[in-house]
């Protein structure tokens, strides 16, 4: 007697067991981004997503791959938190918008702490160059669009001709990765709120504005 007679599935040779690769990928972005890239475990990363390895690798066709679509998935997920008060009415309120916007998702209880992007730093050295100069690019995103707010602050007046826009940018962002590397950390709400006021008590020597 066959195992069909008896109403048992036949398993087919071959073939990968189905999984939403959305939502494999969402879990993929959390252990990579409590773990980091090194950190997380090919086991960690199948038990998480739900799968076994060779569907993994059939899907996503290596770790590294994986872990590129993750980061993708983590910036397209989060960045419209963060970026949409680049519209605020002041560069003030622009740069001090996105440093409580980080403290908040930082310290979301519903994700690892940080930023995964900027945990990533220590870690290129683990990558492939051309992976290690994404995130590298990533990362100096920031720094440019914080220079492009101030610098338009400026040409609308409300900041001093003089001012440095790369500079206020390359200390905003410095505070933007001490956030994440506090909330990492164990750093709450209420402590990375406090050092965002701190660092805004610096705006006006930096920009005459």
């Amino acid at each position: 007697m066959s195992p069909s007679d008896v109403g048992v599935p036949v398993a087919t040779r071959g073939r990968p067991r189905s999984f939403d690769r959305d939502q494999a990928l969402e879990q993929a972005m959390l252990v990579f981004w409590e773990k980091g890239y090194a950190g997380a475990s090919i086991s960690e990363l199948t038990a998480a997503m739900g799968i076994a390895s060779p569907s993994l690798y059939a899907a996503f066709g290596s770790k590294e791959s994986l872990y590129r679509e993750a980061i993708d998935h983590y910036v397209s997920s989060f960045s419209g938190g963060f970026w949409s008060v680049m519209e605020a009415a002041t560069a003030r309120e622009s740069v001090e918008g996105l440093l409580r916007n980080a403290a908040r998702i930082f310290t979301d209880g519903d994700f690892p702490g940080g930023c995964m992007v900027i945990q990533t730093a220590a870690e290129a050295g683990e990558m492939s160059p051309e992976l290690a100069a994404r995130l590298c690019e990533i990362r100096a995103s920031t720094t440019e669009t914080l220079a492009a707010r101030v610098r338009k602050g400026i040409a609308e007046g409300e900041l001093s001709p003089t001012t440095d826009a790369q500079a206020v940018a390359r200390f905003y962002a410095a505070v933007h990765k001490g956030l994440s590397l506090s909330a990492k950390g164990g750093a709450g709400r209420e402590e990375l709120d406090s050092v965002v006021s701190s660092a805004m008590k610096a705006w006006e020597p930096l920009t005459g504005g």
